[in-house]
């Protein structure tokens, strides 16, 4: 026998879109101590530096995966020149920033197209990136394998993006 009753509610579901997750971690989890925390702190700090640089009329590639001792490589359209940009992104309170050996001998060999870019992330959000132009003076120990700088002291060497 089947009969007709009124629906019953036995439990409930929310549903919640995966981006929506995603973006409460970019927002939520930004500690550089974790993985997932350095991970969105560099994914924000490469968002913005590419964006700043469509802005300027530039076009972007990312090729950090390449480990060519840069980032981003952004053409000119005006000159066509390439510019070499390496994205250091970092918390707000950060104090230092690890440049490693390859990064370095990159810039000194390209000093006039090399740009260390640092972003701050600030509340889960990267405001306007600065470049620090012909950042490196001599070259690492021969032993170094990076080296650390007071983010201080780049920030003070640094200017708007142009």
């Amino acid at each position: 026998d089947i009969s007709a009753l009124p629906p019953r509610v036995r439990g409930g579901a929310v549903v919640v879109p995966g981006g929506l997750l995603r973006g409460a971690a970019k927002a939520g989890d930004l500690r550089e101590t974790t993985t997932e925390g350095r991970a969105a702190v560099e994914r924000l700090a490469m968002e913005a530096v590419a964006a700043v640089e469509r802005a300027l009329g530039h076009a972007p590639r990312d090729v950090s995966g390449e480990r060519l001792g840069y980032d981003i490589e952004s053409r000119e359209k005006a000159t066509d020149r390439l510019r070499f940009i390496e994205v250091k992104g970092r918390t707000e309170g950060a104090e230092t920033v690890t440049v490693t050996r390859n990064e370095i001998l990159t810039a000194l060999n390209a000093p006039d197209a090399y740009i260390l870019a640092v972003v701050e992330i600030t509340n889960g959000f990267a405001p306007k990136p600065r470049y620090v132009r012909a950042p490196f003076t001599r070259e690492p120990d021969f032993g170094a394998t990076s080296v650390t700088y007071r983010l201080a002291d780049l920030l003070a060497r640094a200017e708007a993006p142009s």
